[in-house]
């Protein structure tokens, strides 16, 4: 069993209330599973968040496509995290939909877009248009459905073609595990641990009926999306602070005027409160 990144409490009109305990964090189901295996945001990041140096990271909507067979339950999955409920009556996406998310990481507000594909082979046309510009893909498929996971391959090449293959953050998601049988679902995850090392995606299994690990996953989709964001912005130019005041009339090369603050003490975020739904 692996330990991945942190998550911890948040709150908005569904959640509020109900709060991740102190010191929790996902379990991944093997280490084999996980592309990210630190416990912690990198001391870069959280140091940045600290000391406000995350330029337009709190300004910016991550998009996320959501792709797989019609049926998989791509749009289950996201009713349970974004409205936490279930709906039994099967209804299929025509085109595309999608749910905005809120968070707040490290004390910085931070947008999830979550973009509902259609799974019909009728609409793809209309939903590949809609794939551009993806930080994350999520590539579903029905652990109970041999063929579904063998057709994640392409839908994942499909995405590709729209977006940068090593700028992109991938999750291989087995839905419906609230169907399968202990001995059937060994079976499946050794398959889909193959087909995620594959295309090199982190591997998890879900079921939206339940709950059980939908809202671990997003949080984990999340913290990661945002540390790559903040990452990022890092790179760029200085990554000014957020609120330096800009010199116009100055032969100083250094244009940005910050007044002197004791800088915090930077070390790896422990799990706690460090990521919030608002």
């Amino acid at each position: 069993m692996l330990r991945s990144d942190p998550f911890t409490t948040h709150t908005d009109p569904v959640w509020r209330g109900r709060s991740a305990p102190p010191g929790c964090s996902v379990m991944c189901l093997r280490k084999e599973a996980a592309l990210h295996v630190h416990k912690d945001f990198q001391p870069r990041v959280t140091c940045a968040c600290q000391e406000h140096r995350t330029g337009t990271v709190g300004f910016k909507i991550s998009k996320v496509i959501v792709v797989g067979d019609l049926s998989v339950g791509k749009t289950c999955l996201i009713n349970r995290f974004c409205k936490d409920t279930f709906d039994k009556n099967y209804k299929a996406t025509i085109g595309v939909d999608f749910e905005m998310e809120r968070f707040e990481v490290l004390g910085v507000p931070f947008s999830l877009q979550l973009w509902d594909t259609a799974g019909q082979e009728r609409f793809k046309c209309i939903a590949s248009t809609y794939y551009r510009g993806a930080q994350a893909i999520i590539i579903v498929f029905n652990l109970n459905d041999v063929a579904s996971l063998e057709h994640t391959k392409q839908w994942l090449a499909d995405a590709l073609k729209e977006n940068d293959p090593s700028s992109v953050l991938l999750f291989l998601v087995g839905s419906k595990k609230d169907l399968s049988t202990p001995a059937q679902y060994i079976l499946m995850e050794k398959d889909a641990l193959k087909v995620a090392q594959e295309m090199k995606a982190e591997y998890w299994a879900v079921s939206s009926l339940t709950g059980e690990n939908v809202r671990e996953f997003f949080f984990r989709v999340a913290a990661l999306t945002f540390e790559v964001n903040v990452l990022a912005e890092l790179e760029k130019s200085g990554s000014r602070r957020i609120g330096d005041v800009v010199r116009i009339n100055s032969d100083d090369s250094n244009l940005y005027l910050t007044a002197s603050k004791k800088k915090p003490t930077c070390c790896p975020t422990k799990p706690g409160a460090d990521l919030e739904r608002s």
